[in-house]
């Protein structure tokens, strides 16, 4: 069993050969490892940038932190220089040289300055009240270097994340919210006029101070990745983006609709003016129709006819109004609501017509059906019956005369049926004469 001391076994030739070279490849790589930060574009952006809110404050954690990292690279490398020296004193070191190359390279024998913990804000190891200096073994100053690259490289990458993704989004969508700007513009879509025009004023104000913010502190626009340990595990946060775009999208489509209104407007005008052109002579042809029907018919109830609404005649004086001083914003919901409406009076038109012609439709049926039965019955070979010719005659006379009472004509009509059906229906067939019987009748 070998000599032991504070630090344990002193260590062999072969062990402190091996403890160097493990300890010479940490090195290096914790050299590569800062000069990647020192060179990293956050870590440079952020040290000319006007930081604040949460930014800034980490960033004041992560600058001392880098300032202590080199501050414990320097005396990482200075007992690692010193360990190499010892060794390379002879070929074969001696029992005093491995005692001490032990005691550096397992022991509490680096030494850092109180002062450089407490200037970097960083806490002791022990938690305590900072003293004015520190000792660490070379294995936990490496994994004191580890903790601050780790927190130091998540607050860089995290910041130049956002300020990669964020800002050249930003500016693409306020070029295009100027664009769109602009065409409002020239559609007489303005702020205080339109409700799309305030969008956009909103939009904008919405966008300078994303930006502004963005750029100050961009660490308050990044999420981090749940349950990931690794440096710069998150995204941006591009809620407020996503948000104004959306809503730019929208004014878009609404202006869209406005120029869609600007090319099409002389044709839906014309459009609008013949509808209701139609549903004036519509409503006129239901007026005369209405003096004819209470001149010829008795007994029957007719509906009053209104007249044409005024109200859609000023509307369209107005839409036309509107394009003529090309006030594309406020012509394009008239239009559509003229539209419906125009359609709605020309319907309410007919259906006014078909009502108030109603006894007349009533009157021409049954005057159709008295003669088809007429007819049939003088193909037949009954003309000349006297009770058929009496009944006929009757019905004729309230069927053709003026006022006609549709209730009584229409039994005097039913009643010729139903004779006309019992003579054909008892009456022999003779041979030669009008052909078989014929039992059914129009209307039956």
């Amino acid at each position: 069993m070998g000599d032991t001391g504070p630090t344990g076994p002193v260590m062999d030739r072969d062990e402190v050969d091996r403890a160097l070279a493990r300890l010479g490849a940490e090195h290096e790589a914790v050299e590569t490892s800062l000069l990647s930060l020192q060179d990293h574009a956050g870590r440079r952006l952020l040290e000319g940038a006007e930081l604040t809110g949460v930014t800034g404050e980490r960033w004041a954690a992560a600058e001392a932190s880098i300032t202590l990292l080199w501050t414990y690279f320097d005396a990482y490398t200075g007992a690692l220089r010193t360990a190499r020296e010892i060794r390379s004193r002879r070929r074969w070191s001696s029992r005093e040289d491995l005692a001490e190359l032990t005691e550096l390279l397992r022991g509490e024998a680096v030494t850092v300055a109180g002062g450089a913990t407490a200037t970097a804000a960083a806490p002791t190891l022990d938690g305590g009240p900072g003293r004015l200096s520190e000792r660490y073994s070379l294995a936990t100053l490496v994994d004191r270097m580890n903790q601050l690259y780790a927190t130091s490289l998540d607050m860089v990458v995290a910041a130049d994340a956002v300020w990669s993704a964020l800002p050249a989004r930003i500016d693409l969508l306020a070029a295009e919210l100027q664009r769109t700007r602009r065409l409002a513009h020239s559609v007489g879509v303005r702020p205080g006029e339109h409700p799309a025009g305030d969008d956009l004023e909103r939009i904008t104000r919405t966008l300078t101070k994303l930006r502004e913010r963005v750029v100050s502190d961009p660490l308050a626009f990044w999420l981090p990745a749940e349950g990931s340990s690794a440096p710069g595990g998150g995204r941006p946060d591009t809620t407020v983006y996503d948000r104004e775009a959306r809503a730019l999208e929208d004014v878009r489509r609404e202006i869209d609709a406005v120029l869609t209104v600007r090319q099409d407007a002389e044709r839906r005008i014309v459009s609008l003016r013949d509808i209701l052109s139609r549903a004036d002579r519509t409503l006129a042809e239901a007026r005369t129709a209405r003096g004819e029907v209470l001149a010829k018919i008795a007994a029957t109830e007719v509906p009053v006819v209104s007249g044409p609404p005024t109200v859609l005649q000023e509307q369209l004086a107005a839409a036309a109004e509107y394009r003529r001083h090309a006030q594309w914003h406020r012509l394009s919901p008239l239009l559509e609501s003229l539209e419906e409406k125009a359609e709605d009076e020309l319907l309410r038109a007919r259906e006014s017509l078909t009502a108030v012609t109603a006894p007349l439709a009533v009157r021409a049926e049954l005057r159709g059906r008295l003669d088809a039965y007429k007819a049939k019955v003088a193909r037949l070979g009954y003309a000349e019956d006297p009770e058929l010719a009496e009944k006929y005659e009757k019905a004729r006379r309230m069927l053709w005369s003026a006022p006609c009472d549709l209730r009584v004509a229409e039994q005097a009509v039913l009643r010729y049926q139903h004779a006309a059906a019992d003579l054909l229906g008892s009456a022999p067939r003779v041979p030669g004469q009008g052909g078989p019987v014929d039992r059914t009748g129009p209307g039956a």
